[in-house]
């Protein structure tokens, strides 16, 4: 299976003699896979939060990386043309190839065997704290107020210190008359982040202090 799957179509046009099928399924168990390590990774993350941050690390370029990084392009039976034309970098074509490689772990060893393998390649990415996420806090916290406050927050700029080559910010975060949060910056827009995060840990605190009684 492992040599199925670095098969590309155009050494073997008919399915079945090339990846495409371990590619299919590949996709479908690091879809789940990634899914199962960020719910792991980050319990108080909720749906929208999750998908963003697997919509960042599954993606063609994140998977050609991984490809490359384990030297699978070196590996790749390819036709004449894709030989010719550099598909070894390609990387759609490396991206394939990875998924295809994760389909082929899961049939050989079942869903534990490759989910420890994804896990063990985007181990770097899993550390990553929430704060230094891509996830955008601003929107998250825009979806939360309309659905509990229905209205949306206002944000600040209270303090700006430093020279301008230096400058550091302090935004906060009102939700009708209450404060809700405070966060710094070097720029405005970093300071408004981490304010709305701040924010949404005040809610979600309060929340649960509502739950428990």
């Amino acid at each position: 299976m492992l040599e199925l799957a670095i098969v590309h179509r155009s050494s073997r046009a008919r399915a079945g003699e090339n990846n495409e099928q371990l590619e299919f399924l590949g996709d479908a168990v690091l879809d789940l896979a990634v899914s199962d390590l960020l719910m792991v990774r980050f319990p108080r993350a909720d749906e929208g939060e999750l998908s963003k941050r697997r919509a960042a690390l599954v993606n063609a370029k994140v998977l050609a990386e991984k490809a490359a990084a384990i030297g699978l392009g070196e590996d790749l039976r390819l036709g004449k043309g894709e030989e010719k034309s550099g598909g070894r970098a390609k990387t759609s074509i490396l991206a394939a190839a990875y998924e295809a490689i994760i389909g082929a772990v899961f049939l050989d060893g079942g869903f534990e065997m490759a989910r420890d393998l994804v896990k063990s390649h985007f181990e770097k990415e899993l550390r990553t704290e929430a704060r230094d996420s891509p996830v955008d806090h601003k929107s998250r916290l825009q979806e939360v107020c309309q659905r509990l406050f229905h209205r949306t927050p206002t944000y600040t700029v209270v303090e700006a210190t430093g020279p301008d080559h230096d400058r550091a910010f302090v935004a906060e975060i009102r939700i009708g008359e209450q404060r809700y949060g405070r966060g710094e910056g070097k720029t405005k827009k970093q300071a408004q982040q981490q304010a709305a995060r701040r924010a949404l840990d005040d809610i979600e605190s309060q929340a649960k202090t509502s739950g428990d009684g």
